[in-house]
């Protein structure tokens, strides 16, 4: 299978992608963990382009671009051959945040960042998401005190937007995106997702 983890900064979406991996690796199943933007050697330069906070203005559509530069090099040279292979991928995020974050937020035509999602990915579009959501004034209390990159120093009004935009992209596509409360406990939140993995295959 194919997951991916999505949701605003602060939401808990990492965390739990790295639950899910080990014990996806506890219950036998031969599987990676990997992000975006990132991914691979060349993926993750571009990652360090785009989130350093630098003073020169970032054009959105520069950014999109990025993105999907990014989303390239990821989804041919591991995520495809990984799948081929039969083995499990779990990545912390994916189209979804590239929807919300640069068109949402951004305010960029979502047609036209669909359309390039397509382009980038062949195609390719996970068999589970899971949207870890919590209030924009959560994630930001579980930031506040690391070190924040580009995206997460942007002002809460931005956040609140693409919070909606996830939440938007989850009563579109119910088939394949399943909104999970983040609020709780790690280990809380880990028992809904494995309920809800263990719901939609027949693996376990």
């Amino acid at each position: 299978m194919f997951i991916t983890f999505e949701g605003i900064e602060g939401c808990g979406k990492s965390t739990q992608a790295k639950l899910l991996y080990e014990w996806l690796l506890d219950n036998g199943k031969e599987v990676i963990l990997t992000r975006e933007p990132g991914g691979t050697p060349a993926a993750e330069e571009i990652r360090n382009f785009i989130l350093e906070p630098r003073e020169e203005s970032f054009p959105p559509f520069s950014e999109l671009c990025l993105y999907m530069a990014a989303r390239g090099f990821h989804v041919e040279n591991l995520i495809k051959p990984s799948l081929r292979e039969g083995i499990w991928v779990i990545c912390d995020r994916f189209v979804d945040s590239t929807v919300a974050y640069q068109g949402y937020g951004r305010g960029i035509d979502v047609k036209l960042i669909e359309n390039l999602n397509k382009e980038a990915t062949g195609g390719l579009e996970p068999d589970l998401t899971f949207l870890i959501d919590v209030p924009v004034e959560v994630g930001f209390e579980r930031i506040e005190k690391r070190k924040q990159d580009r995206m997460e120093k942007e002002e809460i009004n931005f956040h609140k937007r693409v919070r909606e935009g996830f939440l938007e992209i989850a009563r579109a596509n119910p088939e394949r995106v399943v909104v999970v409360d983040g609020r709780g406990s790690a280990d809380e939140v880990l028992k809904n997702i494995i309920e809800i993995l263990r719901q939609r295959t027949d693996a376990f």
